[in-house]
This record gives structure tokens, C-alpha cells and sequence, in this order.
């Protein structure tokens, strides 16, 4: 196995769930940014971004959420870096809106007769292949799935750079959601929260063994 093979499943292994954070450690500015630079260079389906990312730093909003948002409590009491991953509804991913518009003249920088063949690709792809038009709610899980790459990524860079982690979905998502509404963080028409995860440093071994299935009974090979 070649040096590089080796560190990638190092830091698979080294990574967990992790529970207990050390709050007299602190990740350098250098690595977090990193992990943010992991999160702003992750793919999205058709390169749309549906995203955006909170550093959540402020202590009084840290106490506004520590009872809506239980399994981010660990990482609330000892984590160096919380972040909050919001995916974009139906207002800004629906095949004609204004942000996908801006996306691909402003960013993707594509002439008007290539924007407008693939947003007529999007279109098809929302309509039939994945059938998302039928409720606001599968436009925003679709967006969350994104969220996830994004996150993963940002897990991941972690572990290379020896940094713990821990990804959140334990947390009343519509109180959440209000109270970032209310703090002026998010827009509810154009945002929602999708996940949340904690960075930082253990504060001791892992309470239980990395356990996972065979690899044999989760691939098939055709």
C-alpha cells in the first residue's frame, strides 16, 4: 500500500463521532480555514451551491440553542468550532429562480444560449428524473443531500489535519430554524438548517470501537 493510500485510511480510522471535546483546545485559525476551504471547493449537483455555511461563534446565540439542539450539546460545551449548514429552498433552487440565474452568469460566467440549455436540463432533471416539483419539502431535502457533501468533506480535511469532529442532526430543525430567522441569520423563504457539525479536540480515547458491517455486504460487484 503507497504512503498516500495509507494516510487517507488513517484518518478515516481516526476519525469518529466524537462525544467529549477538550474546550481548552482550540482549532488554529491555518486548519479551520482549511476545513472551510475543504466546505467552499466540495461539488454540487449542476454546480448550483445550495448552500450556506454559519460559524457559529457568538456565546449568548450558543445558550439560545443548547436546548432546541441536544445533540449538539458536546459540542456546545467543548468544541472549537461549531458550524451550521443551511441548504436552500424552493425560492432559490426551482429550475427558473433568480439566484440558479445568477449562478450561472455570475459565477459559471456561461453565454445566455448555454445558461438556458441547461436550465432547460434542470428543468427535465426536476420534473421527470427525480420527480422534485411535487412539494417544496423534496426541493429542500434535495438541497440538504448536497449539504451532506459539503459536510463529509469538511469531516474528512478534518481527520487529515488530526482535528475531531462530530456531524449533528439532533436538533429540532423548525426551532432552529426560527431562531435563526430571528437572530437575522437566515432568511426562512430562501433557507433552512440541514445539519450541524462540531470541530475541535478529544478530550480523551473513544468510548467505543469504530464498528462497520463487512465491505463485502455493502458492495456488490457486477
Amino acid at each position: 500500500m503507497s504512503n498516500m493510500n495509507q494516510t487517507i485510511l488513517d484518518a478515516f480510522r481516526f476519525r469518529h463521532a466524537c462525544k467529549q471535546f477538550d474546550s481548552t483546545k482550540s482549532v488554529s485559525g491555518e486548519d479551520f480555514d482549511t476545513i472551510l476551504e475543504a466546505a467552499h471547493l466540495s461539488p454540487s449537483s449542476f454546480g448550483f451551491e445550495p448552500w450556506k455555511l454559519i460559524v457559529l461563534q457568538d456565546a449568548d446565540l450558543k445558550k439560545k440553542l443548547y436546548p432546541i439542539a441536544w445533540g449538539a450539546q458536546n459540542s456546545l460545551d467543548g468544541a472549537s468550532h461549531l458550524v451550521i449548514l443551511l441548504a436552500r429552498r424552493k425560492a432559490d433552487t426551482v429550475f427558473d429562480s433568480d439566484y440558479l440565474t445568477h449562478i450561472m452568469k455570475d459565477i459559471q460566467k456561461l453565454p445566455d444560449n448555454i445558461a438556458e440549455g441547461k436550465r432547460q436540463a434542470f428543468k427535465g432533471f426536476q420534473q421527470n428524473d427525480f420527480n422534485l416539483l411535487e412539494s417544496d419539502r423534496a426541493l429542500f431535502d434535495w438541497a440538504s443531500k448536497q449539504t451532506y457533501i459539503v459536510m463529509a468533506n469538511m469531516l474528512t480535511a478534518a481527520a487529515l489535519l488530526g482535528i475531531d469532529s462530530c456531524p449533528i442532526e439532533g436538533f429540532n430543525q423548525k426551532a432552529v430554524d426560527q431562531l435563526l430567522a430571528e437572530e437575522g441569520l437566515m432568511d426562512p423563504k430562501h433557507f433552512g438548517v440541514s445539519v450541524m457539525a462540531g470541530f475541535g479536540y478529544r478530550s480523551g480515547t473513544p468510548q467505543f470501537e469504530k464498528t462497520r458491517q463487512p465491505l463485502d455486504d455493502v458492495v456488490l460487484w457486477k
